[in-house]
């Protein structure tokens, strides 16, 4: 390995959950334009092919039809991957929600499905996709789960979200957990924390995202190359001794 394909993740077989719009589509672009055979994975059949066409103009993308939030849908998908790959080289738990409502009227309904979408699909993720990353990991130079949490998770913010923060806050603990499990295995788990990027979850007000800026200590909102490049990183040889981390990727607003 040369030091100018340190960074490469060329040829590279990745899925993406969720990967249709937000962080999720920057995270595919990313990967689809450096080379990689990605797969996005999401609910809408049609948005999953849309995306996945038109992601395959400056590189190979597929798109697949899946319902995480049950281990049958986690099970159904991975047997579609397994049938047209042989091996897993990234996988990218992306896909999540989000609830929000004051303390006094939070139901248990909301609770249950932000929790199961954004920490228990993670688990059963990577546990259905352990026979594909063993293979990829066999191969060398490493195999690569890259969990998506969030600065919510590191820290209390303004919002009524706590079965999101809760969550992601579990998510960040449990990508140590399984990096000591699997990391014997020559598979890394890390995870990164993203804070504001555009998404369908950070619509902010001008006046409120003037505010969020003026917070921030770089004075800009995170875009596409920032988490990109991380997950690249991680995902490439450069990253293949870094195994239990949460990437803050929040323009150092967590300081």
């Amino acid at each position: 390995m040369t030091m100018k394909n340190l960074f490469s993740v060329s040829g590279k077989v990745a899925l993406v959950t969720g990967g249709t719009s937000g962080i999720g589509l920057m995270i595919a672009q990313g990967l689809v334009e450096n080379g990689a055979i990605t797969y996005i994975a999401g609910r809408n059949g049609s948005a999953c092919q849309e995306v996945a066409a038109s992601l395959s103009a400056n590189g190979t993308c597929h798109g697949l039809q899946g319902d995480i939030s049950t281990n049958e849908g986690i099970q159904a998908l991975l047997h579609t991957l397994g049938e047209r790959e042989t091996h897993l080289d990234i996988l990218v738990n992306n896909a999540g929600a989000m609830s929000e409502a004051p303390i006094d009227s939070f139901s248990e309904t909301d609770w249950d499905s932000v929790v199961d979408l954004n920490l228990k699909s993670a688990f059963f993720m990577v546990q259905a996709a352990l026979p594909l990353l063993r293979k990829a990991a066999a191969k060398g130079p490493h195999a690569s789960v890259i969990n998506t949490g969030s600065i919510g998770g590191r820290r209390v913010g303004p919002k009524e979200n706590y079965a999101y923060a809760a969550a992601k806050a579990g998510l960040h603990h449990m990508t140590g957990s399984l990096a000591k499990r699997l990391g014997p295995e020559n598979i890394t788990v890390n995870a990164i924390a993203p804070g504001i990027f555009p998404s369908r979850m950070t619509v902010l007000s001008e006046e409120m995202l003037k505010m969020v800026i003026g917070m921030i200590p770089v004075r800009r909102v995170g875009e596409p190359e920032d988490v990109a490049g991380s997950v690249i990183y991680l995902a490439s040889r450069a990253g293949g001794f870094t195994n239990g981390a949460v990437l803050p990727m929040d323009g150092g607003s967590s300081l």
